[in-house]
């Protein structure tokens, strides 16, 4: 099966091969061969990481030589193409019928020709894919309803709320508020506000800042009323 190669020493060659190996563990079939050989010494030197899939192959094929005892790595492109015409040159045993019937039934494979509509389009997908995996998702947002009482008729209930609205912090808004009668002179507030559930927990906004120094001169509890997501 011949592999057919396009300037592999430039970016757009080496993004070609990428893609190709994308999904791809050899440059044909299921097992190293010459074609392996072939794309391996045309590479002058070890490809970036950047290429990841390419990177991998490389590194892949590398190691096989290593373990046959003979190592691509800085020996140059004259010992890797001694290699891949030995490799080549030879020829399948007499009663390997099936690979002979592959090889003459197989077409050739163009790894860097004119890429057809249908490679495009799923060099296309593939890329819209990645781009929708790398986005950040979207933190979801709450709607509260608390009520926050006070100690006794004698809090002075606008020092109370101006306590309450200074308490600032990332993913927090406060809303509409008004006074609610609870009995015997007594009212409470009862105020919106609006959170990014990933950077602000009522529990802890409750617990660490509206009933805590100095705000719990003014304030005795809090109680959430309503919580709805938006």
């Amino acid at each position: 099966m011949a592999v057919t190669l396009y300037d592999l020493g430039s970016v757009s060659g080496l993004k070609k091969l990428d893609e190709y190996l994308l999904t791809r563990s050899y440059i044909t079939g299921y097992q190293a061969s010459k074609d392996d050989l072939t794309v391996y010494a045309a590479l002058s030197k070890v490809p970036s990481d950047e290429y990841v899939n390419v990177s991998r192959w490389y590194k892949h094929i590398d190691a096989l030589l290593r373990i046959s005892g003979v190592s691509g790595e800085g020996s140059g492109v004259t010992v890797k193409s001694s290699l891949v015409a030995e490799a080549v040159a030879t020829p399948p045993p007499a009663d390997s019928k099936a690979a002979a019937a592959d090889d003459d039934d197989d077409d050739d494979v163009d790894l860097f020709g004119e890429e057809t509509e249908e490679e495009k389009k799923a060099a296309e997908e593939r890329a819209a894919a990645l781009k929708a995996s790398g986005k950040k998702k979207e933190s979801g947002k709450s709607s509260v309803l608390m009520d926050i009482k006070p100690w006794d008729d004698e809090t002075d209930m606008k020092k109370l709320e101006e306590a309450v609205r200074g308490v600032q912090m990332e993913g927090l808004l406060w809303g509409a508020s008004k006074l609610v009668p609870v009995g015997y002179g007594i009212k409470k507030l009862q105020i919106m506000l609006t959170i990014v559930d990933d950077l602000v927990s009522v529990d802890s906004l409750i617990e660490e800042q509206l009933t805590a120094e100095p705000i719990n001169e003014y304030v005795q509890s809090c109680d959430i009323v309503a919580f709805n997501k938006i």
